[in-house]
């Protein structure tokens, strides 16, 4: 059995993925922060994952009228309905920009191949990139048995290529804590042309770990929010791999 194997299946004691978590917390504009530290949940490994469907108001478009007359349609399995359209072409990426207590910054994301350690700096492992917005999605493990040395953490998603299609797309962006209820962040509000969204912010503050609801949507790419929340990286064109794509 492979590494990702154990660590989905909670198999082994050393990451817990906090998925028998029975509730959840619902980070909004009104509700927009919560303290890991104060909910027994800054240890561990914290699950960060990214699922994404079509939003079922805009699958078909021109399909309607073909369904009134084809209802059986309706009974084809969603997958296949939403692998059959031009719509599909959607890929949302998840990326974390990080910094370090010591200073150092950087950032995990597919785009380039920077997928993060997860138990040396910067304590952070993506676990793979999914082109089509399948039920696992795309996820991020945070060692925060090493919270002590990260500073800030800010978790964003991206469109790689293809059309900005936010506004197409029902995207939410889940936290599984190792202990505790999950943490969601939707992504619903409608802005048909941006390429990036910044979702949530995680800062070590005097010993408090809290994730902050941002919700911010860009229309370039990570340099933007990179300069909208000073990280001061230097950026540069990027490609996914034949593999990664």
């Amino acid at each position: 059995m492979g590494f990702w194997d154990e660590l989905w299946r909670g198999r082994s004691t050393d990451f817990d993925s906090g998925s028998a978590a029975s509730n959840a917390i619902e980070l909004t504009k009104r509700h927009r922060q919560v303290s890991l530290t104060k909910q027994g949940a800054a240890t561990g490994n914290l699950r960060v994952n990214l699922s994404w469907r079509m939003r079922t108001s805009d699958i078909g478009g021109p399909e309607r009228g073909r369904l009134l007359k084809h209802p059986f349609r309706l009974f084809t399995p969603e997958v296949v309905q939403g692998h059959t359209q031009s719509m599909v072409n959607v890929d949302l990426d998840l990326g974390c920009m990080y910094e370090l207590a010591d200073g150092s910054k950087g950032v995990v994301q597919p785009l380039g191949g920077f997928f993060g350690e997860l138990n040396e700096s910067p304590y952070i492992k993506l676990s793979g990139d999914d082109r089509f917005g399948s039920g696992s999605g795309e996820t991020i493990f945070v060692n925060l048995d090493h919270r002590d040395e990260i500073k800030r953490l800010l978790i964003f998603v991206y469109i790689y290529d293809q059309t900005p299609a936010f506004d197409r797309t029902h995207a939410i962006v889940t936290l599984y804590p190792s202990n505790g209820p999950r943490i969601e962040i939707g992504l619903d509000e409608r802005h048909p042309q941006a390429r990036s969204c910044a979702v949530v912010l995680i800062e070590n503050v005097k010993g408090d770990l809290t994730v902050r609801r941002e919700v911010k949507f860009v229309y370039g790419f990570q340099a933007e929010l990179d300069r909208l929340y000073g990280w001061g990286l230097q950026w540069g064109r990027g490609y996914k791999s034949k593999a990664d794509r």
